[in-house]
């Protein structure tokens, strides 16, 4: 191991005093960090590595450096014999007192993780995911006090038995949907790959893992409940404009955020000269590209001369909307518990799926990031849609 320290003269302060780093070198791997010393850099011997007897304060700061040195020296020594593999970010963890790669627990490797995607934030992330990262990470942090009575484990003790006891927590004591669950692991393994990316663990344990399929019955409004929907008489203006919200995206299949946000300028003339609906998706970032059915465009037609600052349809909250659709759906005798989701269902069954529409069409307008999403989601409704395509030719044969 060699240790220098390096005088910045680069960015000397209005004092006349400028920084001095330690440089680690071991084995061609270098690492450089900040001593928190300023000094002249008249009075500073790079040969000698110490401040001149001339300068101000040298026998302190010379003690200094000289401290800095030995507790390098007792990092590496206590890394060598303790036998293990380490490198030169292995003796800086120890010289600051944290763990070694070796060490590192779970937890902290988690914060390390989040930290990390953090600044990510607003560029290639949103926080509502990052904030995802975070609710896992409580949920490690409750489980190993539960499991282990620790505050966190070592990564290197992770094996798949954790894996599958973190699984039978989350559905015990967490009281979660398979669907959940798959979600929580899913972001779990997220960690220990950014760990093996890292070094900080040498072997994945999710290799051999499989995420129990989660059986979700897909919730959607029949062609029968849709025109019971759209042809029922509301006096109340509240509820009329949440029932028409409502259909327009039984029509078009957007999200909550996607119908609030929409704008006049996000509909646009496509090649086949119809009104189409361009826009990016608040969930994935995807552009998506929707046709204006005719019931939609009646709907913006209704309320063109009401709508202020170049919004479309008139708008909620997200717990309004919802609220007022179990109203809505009590004065239409419709038996599901109606939320503002059903819609998007709605169109990709009722509306596509079932008036045979590909699922890879399907897949593009509802703005998946793969058509494996919409297969996960869709596929028994695909499946009805065979069966009764095969019934057809039954008959005919």
């Amino acid at each position: 191991m060699k240790i220098t320290f390096l005088i910045q003269k680069g960015k000397t302060n209005k004092a006349g005093l400028a920084p001095l780093r330690c440089r680690v070198t071991i084995e061609k791997q270098r690492k450089q960090f900040s001593t928190g010393i300023f000094i002249n850099p008249d009075h500073w011997s790079q040969e000698k590595q110490k401040v001149l007897d001339n300068g101000e304060n040298h026998k302190i700061i010379n003690s200094q450096l000289s401290l800095i040195k030995q507790k390098l020296g007792q990092a590496f020594l206590m890394l060598q014999i303790k036998g293990d593999s380490f490198d030169v970010d292995d003796v800086y963890k120890i010289y600051c007192g944290e763990d070694t790669k070796n060490e590192m627990g779970v937890i902290a490797a988690y914060v390390e993780h989040n930290n990390y995607y953090k600044k990510l934030i607003g560029k290639d992330l949103k926080e509502v995911s990052w904030q995802k990262f975070e609710n896992t990470k409580g949920h490690l942090q409750d489980f190993i006090k539960w499991e282990y009575k620790q505050k966190d484990i070592k990564l290197s003790k992770l094996k798949q038995q954790f894996i599958k006891d973190f699984e039978y927590y989350l559905r015990t004591e967490g009281e979660m949907q398979q669907s959940t669950i798959n979600k929580t692991l899913q972001r779990f393994k997220k960690l220990i790959n950014f760990a093996v990316a890292r070094d900080y663990l040498n072997k994945n344990p999710f290799l051999m893992h499989k995420p129990k399929p989660a059986k979700k019955e897909v919730v959607y409004l029949s062609k029968e409940e849709l025109k019971k929907l759209q042809n029922k008489q509301i006096q109340n203006k509240r509820l009329d404009e949440v029932r028409d919200c409502f259909i327009f995206c039984c029509y078009t299949g957007l999200a909550f955020k996607e119908m609030s946000n929409l704008k006049i300028e996000n509909i646009v003339k496509g090649k086949d000269n119809r009104n189409w609906i361009k826009m990016k998706r608040e969930k994935t970032g995807k552009y998506i590209s929707v046709p204006l059915l005719p019931i939609a465009q009646k709907i913006i037609h209704k309320y063109e001369d009401e709508m202020g600052e170049g919004r479309v349809l008139p708008s909620k909250t997200n717990t309004h909307f919802n609220a007022y659709l179990k109203e809505i759906a009590a004065l239409c005798d419709i038996k599901i518990n109606l939320t503002h989701h059903i819609a998007r269902k709605t169109f990709a069954t009722t509306v596509l799926l079932l008036n045979d529409v590909p699922m890879e069409v399907v897949s593009k307008l509802l703005g998946h990031s793969r058509i494996g999403i919409t297969q996960a989601h869709y596929g028994q409704i695909s499946e009805d849609s065979v069966i009764r395509e095969i019934d057809k030719l039954n008959s005919k044969i």
